[in-house]
């Protein structure tokens, strides 16, 4: 088995009978955008919870800080310096996986920096060519990998006073660079299906808090513990009603993916449960999603599958509900992470050319700046007749 197929072996291997959480976070950002210190914090926070942690560090980090410079290389001296660093990353990371996989506690393993993170710094298709190369592909790089990705906005965009270089000895970039490094890297984890973005509203200390409050509430009751009285997970879905599909070219970046949701027959009405599929290019992720209520709060709970478990699982599709098929468009605009998704055909008439954006935020009415080549029809985010569940059950 060559180098490339044990570390992907080893990363995809899944333990069905885990009674704890294992959870793996990618922290990405632009320069001076604080993740040293929030990796440093998320350490511990879940550490005070009893948790183990394991740090990954970044990859880039060390090789630049041995004298490379991207300015001095040739682009074939590039392009095998990038397909070395991706290599660093995985070998890294599976290490921590590996130890990570055999502890029985709760574990979260909290990656400075993620395997897509290069991709930011060559063009498109030598990136494929690099992947490929080592028998990868974005569906298993990007999106089955890691259960979240957190993206933290350098400093130099929106709180440019506190831009600075001196924590960080292999850092050189001035402002403008900054943030254009910081775009690269955010429109790089495009797609990813549990991504979160932090800008600078608020200042560093609330910053990192939300930080972990997004890490928090995507792990939700797995937490085993309360921590309302800690952190206030202020940030909800919002949903809006688009007219009609926009020009790909008003987008900055888009990547499409196919997505089908099926509900699950349950022995509680006061449960949903459901499977999705969801991929690009003939490769797929599987996860099981169950929804219930509990002292007035809405609780989720997400789990990987593997394509076996998925398969398996649709063996009990409850036949009172259509699939929802949809082709969802992820993409990036002002700092705020969205995603249109076309509903397609078969489905139920309810959802019949309906278009609806997403996004997770903490602003309010029109303090949220929605994309202005979409004409927005109308907002539905507390109406329960645009819920996934209601959208398919039988007319």
């Amino acid at each position: 088995m060559s180098e490339e197929d044990t570390i992907r072996s080893s990363c995809e291997r899944r333990d069905s009978k885990r009674e704890s959480v294992l959870y793996k976070v990618v922290l990405t950002g632009g320069p001076c955008a604080g993740k040293t210190t929030t990796v440093a914090r998320l350490r511990t926070f879940f550490e005070n919870l009893g948790w183990k942690v394991y740090t990954v560090p970044e990859a880039a980090t060390i090789l630049l800080g041995g004298g490379v410079k991207y300015s001095e290389v040739s682009p074939i001296q590039a392009q095998e310096f990038n397909r070395n660093i991706l290599k660093t990353i995985l070998q890294l990371e599976t290490t921590f996986f590996e130890m990570a996989a055999e502890d029985k506690r709760n574990v979260i393993v909290v990656c400075d920096r993620g395997t897509y993170d290069p991709s930011a710094f060559c063009p498109a298709e030598e990136w494929h060519e690099i992947i490929s190369s080592l028998g990868w592909d974005s569906i298993q790089l990007r999106d089955a990998r890691y259960d979240q990705v957190v993206h933290m906005m350098t400093a130099a965009s929106g709180a440019e006073q506190f831009y600075q270089l001196a924590n960080n000895s292999a850092r050189s970039e001035g402002i403008e660079l900054a943030r254009e490094l910081d775009t690269k890297a955010a429109q790089a984890w495009v797609g990813h299906p549990y991504y979160d973005v932090i800008d600078n509203s608020t200042d560093f200390e609330s910053k990192i808090r939300r930080v972990i409050e997004v890490v928090c509430k995507r792990i939700g009751k797995q937490l085993g513990a309360d921590i309302d009285d800690r952190l206030k997970a202020q940030s909800k879905k919002r949903k809006f009603l688009v007219k009609s599909l926009p020009d790909s070219s008003l987008f900055s970046k888009v990547e499409d993916f196919d997505v089908t949701h099926d509900y699950l027959l349950t022995s509680n009405p006061q449960l949903q449960a459901r499977v999705r599929k969801r991929g690009q290019n003939g490769y797929f992720t599987f996860t099981h999603t169950e929804r219930r209520t509990m002292d007035g709060k809405r609780v989720e709970q997400i789990m990987q599958l593997s394509d076996r478990e998925y398969r398996a699982l649709l063996n009990q599709r409850d036949p009172t509900h259509h699939p929802i098929h949809k082709k969802r468009k992820c993409f990036l605009w002002k700092g705020h992470y969205f995603q249109l998704d076309v509903f397609l055909e078969p489905c139920s008439q309810r959802c019949q050319d309906m278009l609806m954006l997403e996004t997770y935020t903490t602003k309010q009415g029109d303090e949220l700046e929605l994309p202005d080549f979409l004409e927005i029809v109308k907002e539905v985010t507390s109406d329960p007749h645009y819920s996934m569940y209601y959208l398919s059950a039988q007319d």
